[in-house]
């Protein structure tokens, strides 16, 4: 008799038990988790759980704030020459393929300070001891968040990692790339405001091949980004500062490509790719550009001087080829030069189709 209760009791603690396990694997799955199993050497089962490391993607979120950047209602769908509610197609919102989770765009927007911190003529880095310096890019995030309150803002820093050089230097390629230590202080310096990094490329006489694979062990990081500067890419022997550089689709290719294999290899979040322009030339054959899950890419419209000129060049080389995402750039000193009336301010800039994404003040 008591044997047939030992029994019982084990079959009661089996059944419970496998009650209990349905339920954890219900749970598991419920918050996205995932499990995977394999057998060892032996053949035995070997179930490993893994939990995502990144909010799952909002499809719907995402294309409504799509649609809001380019000032349709937030359930408009994409348009086409094909469709039946338009004989005309729509250049924005762009269609590309959805990003991978972790995504920063669209859910929100960067506004970063750009420059070097060994030269005061590049930009807000070099210009303002750290202290003030941030406390300014605070005051900028807040007046952003004030003007597009839906949309949170992240504060960001620039950094022109390699700049180029009027002088050709020891291996003649017109670039100077800065040394590990001062891309340190700028991840560390960015880790205070809980910001993300921006590694700036010039590359003079130099390649995009070359110069991209050195800064690799940054990139690996979550929280470090790339831009690119056409203005600084050389080619056929021209001198930096002199004539105005160019990137083709095929170099941007490149780096999409080379940051998506990061961001693969290191179960990473999207990466982010800016572009600068301000003429036709500096970007050529921009619908052969791909988009891909792991990279978000932003054209940042880096033209300067009075509303006006800023506004045409916006709508010249940014509205009218679109890529992805876009951006705006504000000089502190050479958009109030006369004859301009002053800098355009976020409600102004929140006005233009599309909404630029990404805001940069030098």
């Amino acid at each position: 008799m008591a044997k047939g209760k030992i029994l019982k009791n084990k079959k009661f603690w089996l059944y419970t038990s496998f009650v209990y396990l349905l339920i954890a694997i219900f749970f598991i799955f419920l918050f996205g988790n995932v499990i995977s199993s394999k057998l060892d050497a032996n053949g035995q089962l070997i179930t490993k759980i893994s939990v995502p490391k990144y909010p799952p993607l909002d499809k719907s979120d995402y294309d409504q704030r799509l649609n809001l950047l380019a000032h349709l209602s937030a359930t408009s769908t994409y348009l086409s020459a094909t469709s039946s509610t338009s004989t005309k197609k729509l250049l924005w919102p762009v269609k590309t393929v959805y990003p991978k989770d972790g995504a920063i765009l669209p859910f929100n927007r960067i506004v970063a300070y750009y420059g070097n911190f060994l030269s005061t003529g590049m930009g807000v880095l070099g210009q303002y001891p750290e202290d003030e310096m941030l406390a300014k890019l605070d005051a900028e995030v807040k007046k952003w968040t004030l003007a597009d309150p839906q949309t949170p803002v992240i504060p960001a820093l620039d950094y022109i990692v390699i700049t180029a050089q009027g002088r050709k230097g020891d291996d003649g390629k017109y670039r100077l790339r800065m040394p590990d230590t001062e891309i340190d202080k700028v991840i560390n310096m960015a880790k205070k405001i809980n910001g993300l990094v921006i590694l700036d490329i010039q590359i003079g006489q130099s390649t995009i091949q070359e110069e991209l694979p050195l800064l690799e062990k940054y990139l690996k990081m979550p929280q470090v980004h790339v831009a690119l500067d056409p203005e600084f890419s050389m080619k056929y022997g021209r001198l930096p500062g002199v004539y105005v550089g160019t990137y083709d689709a095929v170099e941007i290719n490149y780096v999409i490509d080379y940051l998506a294999k990061i961001v693969d290899d290191n179960n990473l979040p999207p990466k982010i790719l800016v572009i600068h322009r301000y003429t036709q030339n500096m970007l050529t054959n921009y619908k052969l550009i791909k988009t891909v899950p792991e990279v978000q890419i932003i054209m940042d419209m880096d033209g300067w001087g009075p509303k006006s000129g800023k506004l045409a060049t916006y709508q010249n080389y940014i509205y009218k080829e679109p890529v992805q995402f876009t951006g705006f750039k504000l000089f502190y000193k050479n958009d109030v030069a006369k004859p301009s009336t002053g800098m355009m301010t976020p409600e102004e800039i929140l006005k233009l189709t599309p909404s630029p994404i990404y805001i940069q003040y030098q």
